[in-house]
């Protein structure tokens, strides 16, 4: 396992994120524990969730999937280097109650004592907002999040689908404050989706932020789906399907995979080893449903890309550019 320091901390994070969202939903219990301790045993050990994944009326149960786990004991939580997230509503189907999402101190305190007890452990490593909040000004988050970090119950914060200009207010508030600030942003970032190489990627860099990208394969379309279809019978679904119904997608795909079957590269691997070469990039969310998805995974940390490779997947994923290049002269 290779590793890098988090952004501008001192915390040593794997170049692989272990993604659970699919803990629960799609995975069982007991095949999470094997995907976990199959991670932890090939030194990954940055693992990613969120307290509303388990979704609908089973918000929490991915983190009550992870607590099980820790309380397995044999070092599991030390070794773990734990990020979990906060927005979303955590009240209950059609209720009306108010204060229980977004990023308000009550709700802060009330969703980190809620997650510190389904997750079994007395401290967050990483704690992520999920998203901007407009209604609530920076100065009130930090005030929650400096009293977190005293109590020892969150020992960093980072930030998840922000754009570059919240990025900033939020450093610079914190920075005003004496306070850390964000160490990480979480964000959509992969060859299909590159709009995050305008701003977000910049600022996290001039912040000292580490980028984790999610949706490294993009819902699939970068996983060999076209080749899936074809030797295998298996069509494309979700975002991938919708995307592959634009004829023009589907060439430059279609390019991506002949590429990839040129110089007898795999289509996933190639996606996130590609991710690994991106400046600022600290490691891409992988969310396996089964072991055999996290094998493949870990191999592409041994991958290196030829020069040949990288033009060729720039040349049919070309960049947005930098900002303010992009749009103007």
């Amino acid at each position: 396992m290779k590793y890098t320091q988090l952004g501008r901390t001192g915390l040593k994070a794997s170049r692989l994120v272990l993604g659970t969202m699919n803990f629960g939903p799609q995975t069982d219990e007991r095949t999470s524990h094997s995907i976990l301790d199959a991670a932890l045993a090939s030194g990954l050990n940055f693992v990613d969730t969120a307290n509303v994944y388990g979704w609908g009326e089973n918000k929490g149960r991915t983190e009550e999937i992870i607590g099980t786990w820790f309380a397995q004991g044999g070092g599991r939580r030390d070794k773990t280097v734990l990020a979990t997230k906060v927005y979303a509503s955590m009240a209950g189907e059609g209720d009306p109650w108010p204060n229980f999402d977004r990023l308000s101190a009550l709700n802060i305190r009330r969703a980190v004592e809620a997650s510190l007890r389904r997750l079994q452990t007395d401290y967050i490593d990483v704690y992520q907002f999920h998203h901007v909040d407009r209604r609530t000004p920076f100065e009130e988050i930090w005030q929650a999040v400096d009293v977190l970090i005293q109590q020892g119950k969150v020992l960093y914060a980072g930030s998840s689908n922000f754009p570059g200009y919240k990025i900033a207010q939020a450093n610079e508030t914190a920075a005003r404050r004496g306070s850390v600030g964000l160490v990480s942003e979480q964000c959509l970032y992969n060859l299909a989706e590159r709009r995050a190489e305008m701003e977000v990627i910049p600022a996290a860099q001039e912040y000292g932020l580490g980028v984790i990208p999610w949706s490294p394969l993009h819902g699939g379309l970068l996983g060999g789906v076209i080749k899936k279809e074809v030797e295998g019978g298996r069509r494309a679904s979700g975002r991938s399907a919708d995307a592959l119904a634009n004829s023009s997608v589907r060439a430059q795909v279609q390019a991506y995979e002949d590429l990839l079957d040129k110089h007898g590269l795999e289509p996933g691997e190639t996606a996130l080893a590609w991710l690994l070469t991106r400046p600022g990039v600290t490691g891409p969310i992988v969310g396996p449903r089964t072991a055999e998805q996290l094998e493949s995974a870990l191999r592409a940390l041994e991958l290196e890309l030829s020069d040949e490779v990288l033009t060729g997947l720039d040349e049919i994923f070309p960049g947005p550019g930098a900002s303010p290049e992009a749009f103007a002269w």
